[in-house]
This record gives C-alpha cells, structure tokens and sequence, in this order.
C-alpha cells in the first residue's frame, strides 16, 4: 500500500509538472484567450478597444518617410444639444467633425486620449475596398468579375467557389456565416478564438463548406466575406495587405500615427476588423473619399471607385439600409451620402454635399438594441446640418 501511495504521489508531481510545462508553453496563446473572453465586458471594454494590441498579434502598418499633412483648424462649432446625451448613451470615446477638410470639432472622452489607436472594427473593411479599387486601376486585379478562386485557390471546393469579387465585396457570397457577436458558438466567435490561438484564418476561411443561395443572389452581411477580398489582394499581388495599404493608402495620407493589423498566427492582416487607427486619422481617410480619392493634389483612390463603391448596388431588401462595396449607404441618403461602419459605435460618416466628414469611436455595448443604429445616423445628419 505504501510503495502504491508513492506511486501516486510520483504521477501527481508529474502531472503537476506537465501542467506547468503546457502551461508555460502557451501562456501567451492562453492569456490572449483570457483577454479575448474579457474583451467586451463592461469593465474593460474602453481600455480594450484603445489598446489591442495587449489581446492579439499584430503587424504594423508604415505611415511612410513623408511628413504629417497636419489637418487644418475651423472655426470652433457648438453641436446640436442632443449630441451631448448621445455621448453619453452610446458610450462615445471620441468624436472628430471636419466641415470644408478643416476640424471643427474635437473631443475625447471617457479616460482616452486623442493619441489612442483605436479598433476600427469593421470600419477596416471600407480601407480594403479602397485599396481594391487602386489595384483594379493598376490592372493588378484584371475585373472586380473575376472568380475569387482565380486568386486564391485553395477556396476550390468550399463554400467559395463560384463566387467573384464583386460577390464578396457586395456581402452576397452566398456563404453560410453566422455572425452573432453574442453566441459563443457562432462563426464568428469561433474565428475570434482562431486569431486569439494564432490560428490561420485562410484555413478558416477555406474550410467553410455551407451555402444558403447562390452568389450575386441575396444580400447577408457576413464578415468572413472581406477576409477573402483580402485572400484575392494577396493572391493578385503576392504581397502583405499591410505593405500595400501602407504603400497605396496610408503613406500618401501622411498619417499623424502609425496604424497597425490584428493578425493571425501567421502574421495575416485581419482586414475585416483589425485596423487601428486614431480618431482624426479615421476623419482624414473619409476626408480624402469626400474628396474623390484626392488627396493633397494627388489622386489616392480613383474617382470612379470611389463612386462605385459608396453606391448602393448589393442587392438588398426593397426599403433597408444600402451596400455597395463595403460601404454603407443610409436610408434616404442623399447622393454622396454614406459611411464605414464598425460594431460598437465605430464610424466614418460623409455627407459629400455639405463637404462634412464625422469620424467617431464607441464602446456601446448596447450597439444592437433596436433604434440605436437609426439613432447614430440621425445623430450625424443633425451634425452635418447645423454646420
């Protein structure tokens, strides 16, 4: 009986050590999960969504060799009352308005500050689209028509195949995608937890086998979709998304900071939702879109994407919310009307006829509840009609 006890003891001490080993092996795949799980919760979420870098991989994004364009100061504006109570409903933590490319009105809240790089959510997907639209002009993508397995093979035989470019950036890829933040077990948790354990999201990507209609023929607004507008782009270039933004987008804007890519294991930019910026560097990317594409007398983005993107032409419901390529487009929205937009209160909304662009961050954990997107937009308009 004593040598059995010593024999257990033995195997105890073993797996203690085991334990120990494993788990100073994957500590940091491990804390990054913990933080991921404690991503949104109430207590941290602002702090959070200043700072991801602490959760997650990530790759810098050059803001080139070239000097700061400084973004020029207009007369202080007073906003609408309103604007004060939805800050503080919204759980806004920072709000920039340009009138004519000039600020008009800045202001961080909630303990950030106005250096803060903050999450872009998938506000980052309408800076994919516009590199997109530079490699279209460049020819390095023949046609927004082309099938997507043309520039990323290895989505032959999944839920992808069969679906173009302009499928996929119109949200109409067809694929089945379940994108409830709140479910632990949907997709797009799931996928969370591949970029928390450096996990490949190509792989993820590629395994998706499930439709729901054919593409081009119903809109969904599934995320997993822009990740493989960015497989296309790497394919079609065999270059990192963070050195062609850099290149193409960022550099020429002459960014006050540098951004920087949420990745994967692999160092793959998650381009649906991982870029991060600050506040007034979100303002002057819509500032530059208000423009045409132009930007300091050079044209970044080409006039005609620029245009096409931000007009709706997935095919949506009769009377909601417009798509174009990755763009949002209001309901009612008059012409040049339209914005980026990211869960929990990120945005980038242009009202190109009043020459307004409203850059602004939140952590409203409330981003879903009925109205609050109507609110948002409304909240905008008024914005954009006082000045």
């Amino acid at each position: 009986m004593r040598k059995f006890g010593k024999w257990v003891g033995r195997v105890l001490l073993a797996l203690v050590l085991a334990a120990v080993v494993i788990g100073l092996w994957k500590r940091e795949e491990i804390t990054r999960l913990l933080a991921v799980n404690s991503l949104f919760s109430e207590e941290n979420i602002v702090q959070n969504f200043s700072h991801m870098d602490r959760a997650f991989l990530t790759q810098p994004v050059s803001r080139g060799s070239g000097p700061t364009v400084d973004l020029p100061y207009g007369p202080e504006t007073t906003l609408p009352a309103a604007v004060d109570d939805w800050i503080k409903d919204r759980t806004v933590t920072a709000l920039v308005v340009l009138k004519d490319g000039a600020v008009v009105y800045e202001n961080y809240f909630r303990g950030t500050a106005r250096d803060d790089r903050r999450i872009s959510w998938s506000v980052a997907k309408s800076f994919l689209s516009a590199l997109v639209g530079v490699l279209i002009d460049e020819g390095k993508i023949a046609s927004i028509d082309d099938p997507v397995t043309k520039y990323a093979p290895s989505l032959m035989g999944g839920a992808y195949d069969g679906a173009t470019l302009r499928h996929v950036l119109n949200m109409a890829s067809g694929v089945t995608f379940d994108e409830d933040y709140l479910d632990q077990s949907s997709d797009i948790s799931r996928m969370g937890r591949v970029l928390a354990l450096g996990g490949k999201m190509d792989d993820f990507a590629a395994g998706l086998d499930q439709t729901f209609a054919a593409p081009g023929e119903t809109w969904q607004y599934v995320s997993i979709d822009t990740h493989v507008v960015g497989m296309v782009v790497r394919g079609a270039t065999g270059r990192p998304i963070a050195e062609l933004l850099s290149e193409k987008i960022i550099a020429p804007l002459g960014l006050e900071f540098a951004p920087y890519y949420v990745t994967d294991g692999v160092g793959t930019a998650f381009v649906l939702g991982g870029l991060n910026l600050t506040t007034r560097d979100y303002a002057r990317f819509g500032q530059m879109f208000a423009q045409k594409g132009e930007w300091q007398g050079k044209q970044i983005v080409p006039a005609a994407w620029v245009e096409a993107s931000t007009t709706a032409s997935a095919p949506t419901e009769p009377g909601s919310i417009g798509y174009g390529l990755q763009w949002w487009v209001p309901q009612g929205a008059a012409a040049g009307e339209y914005m980026a937009r990211g869960i929990y209160g990120q945005y980038i909304y242009i009202d190109t006829a009043r020459n307004v662009v409203i850059a602004t961050n939140a952590a409203d954990r409330r981003f879903r509840d009925a109205g609050v997107s109507d609110q948002n937009i409304a909240i905008f308009r008024e914005i954009a009609q006082s000045l």
